[in-house]
């Protein structure tokens, strides 16, 4: 399996479910940890069970993947890792907390939906 093909069925799939603010970050060359970041903000707790749902089941269903999760929507973050890509789907407050594309700065901006 493609690991751009993964994100970018992950990218449709937020951006179909009206997720905000999407960004791929390709970080291949800067870390082990995966090959890409997918940063995605939801309004509310209810919008980013939504959307993390709606990726569950669409990975699930494309490539037959399942997902380790991290965090809750209501405390403002949840992480869906797949192996080479790892979501991250955060409320505004938390992602400019956490600044991940800040921290991941020297990674290649792929795509960027606002």
């Amino acid at each position: 399996m493609d690991t751009l093909e993964l994100a970018h069925t992950i990218v449709d799939t937020l951006e179909e479910k009206k997720g905000e603010d999407i960004i791929v970050l390709d970080i291949r060359e800067i870390s082990l940890l995966a090959d890409y970041f997918v940063i995605c903000s939801g309004t509310s707790p209810r919008m980013i069970d939504a959307l993390s749902e709606a990726v569950f089941d669409a990975v699930k269903k494309e490539h037959g993947l399942h997902v380790r999760v991290e965090g809750a929507s209501h405390d403002g973050w949840i992480l869906a890792d797949y192996g080479d890509v790892i979501l991250h789907l955060f409320s505004p407050d938390k992602r400019a907390y956490y600044a991940l594309e800040d921290l991941w700065s020297e990674g290649k901006v792929v795509l960027h939906l606002q």
